[in-house]
């Protein structure tokens, strides 16, 4: 196997995405460079996206515009949604 010739890039990511993800890559004994080579080489292997990425259905679209909009959304603590975890 050659040696991979490396390219610095810059990329405007979310925040709290990355620094949760450099979390579980640190625990693979991975740094971010490493974690974005194995993800691109499986879009190069499978030819496309390495997980499914779906179109939401229209009920589903319906729901996500409606949160948006606060619409249909109940106000609920922590506590309420553990309590409803236990049952």
């Amino acid at each position: 196997m050659s040696a991979a010739i490396k390219e610095t890039t810059s990329m405007k990511l979310d925040k709290f995405e990355k620094d949760e993800a450099k979390k579980i890559f640190k625990q693979l004994g991975l740094t971010m460079g490493e974690a974005f080579n194995i993800f691109l080489h499986q879009v190069n292997l499978v030819k496309g996206i390495p997980f499914s990425v779906k179109i939401p259905n229209e009920i589903t679209r319906k729901v996500i515009e409606e949160a948006r909009q606060g619409i249909n959304v109940d106000d609920f603590s922590i506590d309420e949604l553990n309590e409803t975890k236990k049952t």
